[in-house]
């Protein structure tokens, strides 16, 4: 539904520019006069109060509580949205900023990730500098369109760490460009117009993430200079940011309303819709919901196989990650207490169980939740039992 929403408006949208055109007025011509009389601004804050359809979207928790959550996860994305879409959307001169972070939070954010993305243009070239540094795992990607957009993310491009030569300090260069490049080389096609980048820390107290640069090659220097605004440039930004606070919500509100049809339990989430939606093609998902009584506890048992790192999180009803800041709402493969078989058990539960690896509710009743393998040589099932939270103290 939502896409066929956003499809059905781009193709409102052609056919009225298209019939502006033979009119005698160009592209750069509508936007002014959309801009000029308030017609941009006008639609971009119509979206805005569209979105909140999504706290209604069936199934979603209708408390005060959620709600408020649900509300701030409105702000938290129309604010990533200007930030990528107005401030940092000119492909020609990209800057890498975290669209993601510990107050900006979407799509079953994981803790332990530090996220970069940038604008891209797959028709140019660009250089990633960089310096690795010791975060467990770094992976860099690329993606066709972006979150605006509608049609999903499907990966044009993906590279690790281990991949990449570099120095003896961890330095390094990435070149991204359609057409094969010998050496560091990030695949793009044209459709390409989203950097994503992963730092995963292991512990956040220890590990520094990677630094990292990125520039346009392969063109005169006046052609890496930043765009000035446009009209056209500021219409279509709101219109993008428009498109995210709408489309957003509503497709991880009917994930988490999928999800509970499995409550309390953790099936592997289909690969395939993952990608699409700009997953980590190295990582198997399990997604799904979780409720819990004031007296009860949720059990995960699982035998980590042979990977590169595994976590578990809790996120709220929103698809949020908890305040991992101020609580312990996650554990993974280096913080976790390991059994004298290698198996982890984790419990969630409202108070302290007084035993190891211990994920804190943080107030919440209920949510989606998330465990994932990466590089996994397995994919074990997580097993998961509700007990009474007494039963685990004595």
């Amino acid at each position: 539904m939502r896409r066929l929403a956003i499809r059905l408006l781009g193709a409102f949208r052609r056919v009225s520019l298209l019939i502006r055109k033979m009119r005698g007025k160009t592209l750069d011509d509508v936007a002014e006069q959309r801009v000029v009389s308030g017609k941009a601004w006008e639609e971009f804050c119509d979206s805005l109060k569209a979105a909140g359809a999504a706290m209604n979207f069936p199934g979603a928790p209708r408390d005060p509580f959620s709600q408020a959550e649900g509300y701030r996860h409105l702000s938290r994305l129309a604010r990533a949205g200007l930030m990528a879409f107005i401030e940092h959307a000119d492909p020609k001169a990209p800057v890498m900023h975290r669209v993601a972070n510990e107050t900006t939070k979407l799509g079953a954010d994981n803790p332990d990730n530090y996220y970069y993305t940038a604008a891209l243009d797959g028709s140019y070239d660009y250089k990633i500098t960089g310096r690795r540094n010791n975060i467990a795992y770094l992976s860099i990607g690329t993606q066709s369109g972006n979150y605006g957009q509608g049609g999903g993310l499907p990966p044009t491009g993906h590279i690790e760490a281990d991949q990449i030569e570099m120095d003896a300090d961890g330095r390094f260069e990435l070149i991204l460009s359609s057409t094969p490049q010998q050496g560091n080389w990030l695949p793009m096609t044209p459709e390409t117009g989203t950097l994503v980048v992963r730092q995963t820390f292991a512990d956040r107290n220890t590990e520094i993430p990677a630094e990292l640069a990125i520039e346009r090659i392969n063109c005169a220097p006046e052609e890496r200079q930043p765009s000035h605004l446009t009209p056209k440039a500021l219409d279509d930004g709101l219109k993008n940011v428009g498109a995210l606070v709408m489309g957003a919500p509503l497709l991880f509100t009917k994930w988490a309303r999928d999800f509970s049809k499995h409550s309390n339990q953790l099936p592997q989430f289909d690969p395939d819709v993952s990608l699409n939606a700009g997953g980590d093609p190295n990582i198997t998902y399990y997604h799904s919901h979780w409720a819990l009584g004031p007296d009860e506890a949720l059990v995960i048992e699982a035998t980590p196989p042979e990977c590169e790192y595994w976590n578990f999180q809790l996120s709220n009803y929103w698809m949020e990650s908890l305040d991992y800041r101020h609580f312990t709402i996650h554990t993974n493969s280096h913080l976790a207490h390991y059994e004298a078989d290698g198996s982890v058990r984790l419990i969630v539960a409202h108070e302290d169980p007084g035993l190891p690896n211990w994920i804190e509710t943080a107030g919440h009743s209920l949510g989606t939740m998330s465990f994932r393998w990466v590089r996994a040589a397995e994919t074990p099932q997580p097993q998961c039992r509700v007990v009474p939270l007494s039963s685990l103290r004595d």
